[in-house]
């Protein structure tokens, strides 16, 4: 459980104001079919996050203990620090899917943006820091979509009123304090 919530926390939190999220602003506001959407970016989240969790499972095993420790609470770390740096998305980097429908193009767009994003980096380090790998997957798909409905569902409304820099910042602290308490050992807090 503690691997759930901790990954549905930080990804929620870390997703906020990010350009997948920005993404999911342009298809809502694009195809103006909320449904579809959210299920391509659901899609789409789960097989990312589940291919990142098997990279993280597979560098844990792969790293000893000592080595993991460091690796994975520099790589928290290097996340807070990320988190700092704030995402924009433009309008004609979202490919057009002409008579697709919206369902493809949120799969596939959403697919591709979270690439090498914070968010998929950051399921990575928490497959390898926690050895529940479907929990993790779970919990990073959960806080996907917990800040990417409402982007979907209010749109570009919400994304005014939503203090971008303190959500950063609140997401950096908290990657930046599971990234110490994993370094100095503590086991509890994470």
């Amino acid at each position: 459980m503690e691997a759930f919530l901790v990954s549905t926390g930080v990804v929620a939190l870390a997703e906020i104001g990010d350009k997948t999220q920005l993404l999911a602003l342009l298809l809502a506001a694009r195809y103006r079919q909320p449904v579809p959407i959210l299920l391509g970016i659901f899609v789409a989240t789960v097989a990312n996050h589940a291919l990142a969790g098997f990279i993280g499972t597979v560098a844990a095993g792969l790293i000893g203990d000592d080595w993991l420790r460091w690796v994975v609470g520099l790589s928290f770390l290097a996340v807070a620090a990320w988190m700092l740096i704030p995402d924009r998305l433009d309008e004609e980097e979202v490919p057009r899917f002409r008579g697709r429908g919206a369902f493809l193009a949120a799969l596939v767009c959403m697919f591709l943006a979270e690439m090498g994003d914070k968010t998929q980096i950051a399921t990575i380090v928490l497959a390898a820091r926690f050895e529940s790998l479907i929990a993790v997957i779970a919990g990073t798909t959960a806080g996907m979509m917990i800040a990417n409905t409402p982007a979907v569902l209010l749109g570009e409304a919400a994304a005014r009123h939503v203090p971008l820099k303190l959500v950063h910042g609140a997401a950096a602290a908290i990657f930046a304090v599971i990234g110490i308490t994993v370094l100095l050992g503590f086991d509890g807090l994470t």
